[in-house]
C-alpha cells in the first residue's frame, strides 16, 4: 500500500513538473518560428551591431544607449568586454554612436548596464541613471551627463533591499526615481525556479533619499 502511495505521489510530481515545463515553452513561445524581414529603410550603426538594452532620448534629439548586457543563461555576443552607454544625437544625418567616458574611480570592469533613464533638473543639469548588474548583483548609478565632454561624472552608488532584481528605472529627481524588479529574489537558482512556476511577484518600488518603499506589487 505504502510503494502505492509513493509511485501515486511520484506521479502526480511529474505531471505537475512536466505541465510547468509546457506551460513555460508556451510563454517563452520556444517553438515559434523566426521569419526574416526586410526594413528597406534601415540600416547598421557601428557601434551596437550586437543590440542595445535599453534608449532613453533627450528634448534635444541626444539619445543614451546601454550596451553590453549579460545574465546568466542568455547568450552574450560580446563575454569579454564590459558594458558601456553609448550616446547618439539623432538629428544628425548620419548618427553615429559614440561611447560616453565615464569618470575615474567607477568600476568598469564590472560594468553591466540594463535600463536606463534622464532626468533633467530645473539648471538644465542632466542626470542618468542606469541599472547595473556588477558580477549578477543589483545597483543603481547616478551620473551627471556632461556634453561639452562626452562623459558621465559618477555621482552614487544605490542598493536597497527593496531592489533585489531591478530591470528598468524612470527618474523623476536628482536622486528620486521608481524601478521594477522583474523577480522577488535575487539568488539566480531562485529565479529560474520563479519563472518555472510561473509566479508573479515583481513589483515596483520608489526609492528616495529620504523613502524607499512598494508601490505597486503585481498580480
Amino acid at each position: 500500500m505504502g510503494r502505492l502511495v509513493a509511485v501515486g505521489l511520484l506521479g502526480i510530481a511529474l505531471a505537475l513538473l512536466g505541465e510547468r515545463l509546457l506551460a513555460l515553452r508556451n510563454r517563452l513561445k520556444a517553438s515559434r518560428e523566426v521569419e526574416s524581414v526586410d526594413l528597406p529603410h534601415c540600416h547598421l550603426i557601428k557601434g551596437i551591431e550586437a543590440g542595445s538594452e535599453d534608449i532613453d532620448i533627450l528634448p534635444n534629439g541626444l539619445a543614451f544607449f546601454s550596451v553590453g548586457l549579460k545574465f546568466p543563461g542568455l547568450h552574450s555576443f560580446a563575454p569579454d568586454k564590459p558594458g558601456g552607454i553609448l550616446m547618439m544625437d539623432l538629428k544628425e544625418e548620419k548618427p553615429r554612436a559614440r561611447e560616453l567616458r565615464i569618470s575615474r574611480g567607477f568600476d568598469l570592469a564590472s560594468f553591466n548596464p540594463h535600463g536606463i533613464s534622464t532626468f533633467i533638473d530645473n539648471d538644465d543639469t542632466v542626470y542618468l541613471f542606469v541599472v547595473n548588474h556588477p558580477e549578477f548583483k543589483n545597483t543603481v548609478e547616478i551620473f551627471k551627463f556632461e556634453e561639452a565632454e562626452n562623459s558621465l561624472l559618477h555621482l552614487k552608488t544605490v542598493k536597497h533591499e527593496l531592489l533585489p532584481s531591478v530591470n528598468d528605472i524612470t527618474a523623476v529627481g536628482p536622486a528620486h526615481f521608481y524601478a521594477t524588479n522583474d523577480h522577488y529574489f535575487s539568488d539566480p537558482f531562485l529565479k529560474y525556479l520563479e519563472t518555472y512556476l510561473n509566479l508573479h511577484w515583481a513589483n515596483v518600488v520608489y526609492y528616495s533619499p529620504n523613502e524607499v518603499k512598494v508601490v505597486y506589487l503585481c498580480c
